[in-house]
């Protein structure tokens, strides 16, 4: 008990803050973290989003055949949907940053401050990815901010407070300490993710909201909790204040779409039975399995190498690597930790994007090719990057296969190697093959890593 309340006290006007004392008062005792909530709730807003969405779109709608026939069955009736989350002011001009989730897509934000008053709210930049999302606070006078703390000086342990509005009930408070870090892809499904664990009350509502420590700093912005009820008996995950910090500036910078650098890698972490193979004494790191001809990791990565740390801090998953890229940032150079052949070494790698070369061209089927009305585009690396294809794809794919490519079987990222036993290797080449087929043809192409042949009769 004491020595919870004691460092408690760090937040205390007056007290050095990294000064560790026992209360010696029943007023210091019964103090609590009173002073880290008065300094950081009004900082803290509710978010009310809505969005106009479809309640139901027809089986035969772009099909061109039965649209004609069942043209009113199923009729899309547009409904609009609301969200409830929570949001943290970074600015007193009324930057805020909240969950992409809660405000992605919305037609109408209002953000409400802690006093109650309302204002309107405009989303700079989204990234449904990293779940974030930057807003700026219209009309406003100078508002209270949040301090941001450096995430990679958090430590397992830490005294924690999450801030924000669960079940739409109003502000609330919830304390807890940092359970965990470096957390990678266990809060959301595409394994992306980079989080702080914490094991403070986070439930629905709190998405956006804050996670400060006693000082009163920003660490975190809670994101999700995983729990087998979907309550707040679980664990709390928050996107790390450094990743944020990147939002903001690109936000600032006028971007509207977060880019992040492009590795250009596939690996994979370093197991045990790896470990032993590789003749490392512990664990840790990412083996390299594929380096992209093209990836700036070329000149000095290749598969079986290890990398243990960028930018001087350990990694040991694909995510972590990404992650500490984009703390860096496009146009930075960062230093690789690299271990090849039992030897460790550092070597300097240019954070790029990933580049549009050759360019993918986007061009559509005519009406006299084999499958109308598809679109097609050459694969590069930022084809690959945007639409996830496996890292060495080549080819042609399809961005959208039209309603005869539904028909036929075909599906978007659906990659075309060969139409009639013909290589194509950019747009322009399959959509000349399409063009040129003749009572009978074949599309041999990849889907999800599966080798797969459709043969069609014209």
């Amino acid at each position: 008990m004491f020595r919870f309340l004691c460092l408690v006290l760090l937040a205390l006007p007056g007290l050095p803050r990294a000064e560790t004392r026992v209360p010696v008062s029943q007023a210091e005792i019964q103090l609590g973290f009173a002073p880290v909530v008065q300094e950081a709730a009004p900082a803290v807003v509710n978010i009310y989003a809505s969005r106009v969405v479809e309640a139901r779109r027809s089986p035969f709608r772009g099909d061109p055949f039965f649209e004609r026939f069942f043209n009113d069955f199923g009729a899309s009736r547009p409904r609009v949907q609301n969200s409830l989350g929570s949001g943290v002011i970074l600015s007193t001009d009324g930057i805020v940053v909240s969950n992409y989730h809660v405000v992605g897509e919305a037609t109408d934000i209002r953000v409400v401050l802690n006093d109650r008053r309302e204002y309107a709210a405009r989303v700079l930049l989204g990234d449904e990815e990293a779940d974030l999302a930057v807003l700026q606070v219209e009309n406003a006078p100078d508002l209270p901010a949040l301090d941001l703390r450096d995430s990679d000086t958090v430590q397992v342990g830490e005294l924690v407070l999450a801030i924000g509005n669960p079940f739409g009930v109003g502000q609330t408070v919830s304390s807890g300490i940092v359970s965990g870090l470096a957390r990678s892809g266990t809060a959301t499904g595409n394994a992306r993710g980079y989080f702080i664990q914490t094991d403070a009350p986070i439930n629905p509502g709190n998405s956006g909201g804050a996670l400060v420590d006693v000082n009163g700093d920003l660490i975190g912005i809670n994101t999700a909790i995983l729990s087998r009820s979907g309550g707040s008996n679980g664990i709390g995950f928050a996107i790390p204040s450094g990743l944020v910090t990147q939002f903001v500036a690109q936000a600032r910078a006028g971007k509207t779409v977060f880019e992040r650098p492009w590795a250009g890698l596939g690996g994979q972490p370093v197991t045990p039975d790896m470990a032993e193979g590789l003749g490392i004494a512990r664990p840790d790191g990412v083996v390299i399995s594929e380096v992209h001809p093209q990836s700036s990791f070329a000149s000095q990565i290749r598969p079986g190498d290890v990398i243990t740390r960028v930018g001087g801090q350990p990694v040991n998953s694909p995510a972590e690597v990404i992650y500490r890229m984009s703390l860096a940032g496009i146009g930075a150079d960062t230093t690789i930790t690299r271990l090849r052949d039992g030897d460790e070494d550092e070597v300097q790698i240019a954070l790029i994007a990933a580049p549009d070369l050759p360019p993918r061209n986007p061009l559509d089927t005519g009406p006299r090719a084999a499958i109308p009305q598809m679109t097609l585009s050459t694969i590069n690396p930022a084809v690959i990057e945007q639409y996830r294809l496996p890292l060495m794809s080549e080819g042609v794919m399809v961005e959208d296969p039209g309603p005869y490519g539904v028909r036929a079987g075909l599906r978007p990222g659906d990659i075309l190697r060969q139409v009639n036993g013909r290589p194509v290797e950019s747009s322009r080449d399959a959509r000349g093959a399409l063009e040129g087929a003749v009572n009978t043809f074949t599309l041999d192409l990849l889907r999800d890593g599966q080798r797969l042949t459709l043969r069609f009769r014209i």
